[in-house]
């Protein structure tokens, strides 16, 4: 029987996958910096959790770890670029539930969610609050809907972008609450809450580390979009206390190009649990209003299929679209 050395397979052309897949192996990965892109504004939820972790996630690995802002069209920007990227595990995309809604909606996406990308690893979940300016005349969520019905179509309510996962949020609102109200969207939460402080929208959809902020400049923070109160935030009401049945959470998590390395996706996996586990940074992501998530992938992707028909029905209920 012929036997193959590593020097014969080397002389045959054959080494360079053996031995890149030994090195995956014998773990090299990673061998240069990784790229964490955000694709919406810092200061936003998914840019402040991101920072939260970046210090215990670039000790884990062995390598900086590089978080970059690319802004606009819903977070379909950013995704683009992460979906262009070599799929070598140095670039991840990390989204919120938005990357859930999207797709139904939008019929000039520049890519397939569903096949571009690899659902690595869940980071957090919050709830958004429904916050209004300084001045509007409401302070709970009954007020917030009578006026709504007062002047139908008329008060403004602020997202991080059409078809984002706030704006379903409102949306939802509507349905459930008879109430009519016009979307304005932006870039980021951090975009909403800065035009909330400044007077020039009536109410925001964004998560609390956004909101936060601009409780000190007058913003009233009515209700939570999550099933229950928080336990790190008693105070504020959710609005299924008022309508039975609402909830519609946000997430945070991390996707891949499609065809990443198992290895290299694993070893990512590794380097967020190992972030995520920290006291320190579970403080802090408290008092952001986010809870850490240690699941599996198939717990992360069980998490994404939920939200999509969730939507679905949002969807199918309002007629929702975008070109």
């Amino acid at each position: 029987m012929r036997r193959f050395t590593r020097r014969g397979l080397a002389g045959l052309g054959l080494a360079a996958p053996f031995l890149a897949r030994q090195a995956w192996a014998q773990g090299s990965y990673p061998d240069r910096p990784v790229r964490l892109i955000v694709p919406y504004s810092a200061g936003g939820v998914a840019d402040t959790i991101a920072r939260i972790i970046q210090p215990k996630v670039a000790e884990h690995l062995g390598q900086s770890f590089i978080i970059e802002n690319r802004t606009g069209a819903s977070g379909s920007i950013g995704a683009m670029a992460v979906a262009q990227s070599p799929a070598d595990g140095h670039t991840f995309l990390f989204e919120g539930a938005t990357f859930a809604t999207l797709p139904l909606v939008s019929r000039s996406l520049p890519i397939d969610y569903t096949s571009a990308f690899i659902p690595v690893v869940q980071v957090t979940t919050q709830p958004y609050m429904l916050g209004v300016r300084a001045g509007f005349p409401a302070r709970d969520l009954a007020g917030f809907v009578a006026e709504a019905k007062r002047r139908p179509g008329e008060i403004t309510y602020g997202t991080p972008g059409v078809a984002h996962i706030g704006h379903f949020m409102g949306e939802l609102l509507q349905l459930m609450a008879g109430i009519k109200l016009e979307h304005i969207p932006y870039r980021g939460g951090a975009d909403v809450a800065r035009e909330l402080a400044g007077g020039r929208l009536d109410a925001g959809i964004i998560s609390y580390s956004s909101l936060r902020p601009t409780v000190e400049r007058g913003t009233t923070l009515l209700a939570s979009t999550a099933a229950e109160r928080q336990a790190s935030l008693r105070q504020i009401p959710v609005i299924a206390e008022t309508y039975a049945g609402y909830e519609l959470v946000s997430w945070t998590g991390c996707f891949a190009p499609a065809g990443t390395p198992v290895a290299a996706q694993n070893r990512f996996v590794a380097a967020i649990h190992h972030a995520l586990k920290d006291p320190a940074i579970q403080a802090r992501m408290e008092a952001t209003g986010a809870d850490p998530v240690i699941s599996s992938p198939a717990a992360y992707q069980a998490v994404i299929a939920k939200d999509r028909e969730v939507a679905r029905r949002i969807v199918a209920a309002t007629g929702l679209s975008i070109s």
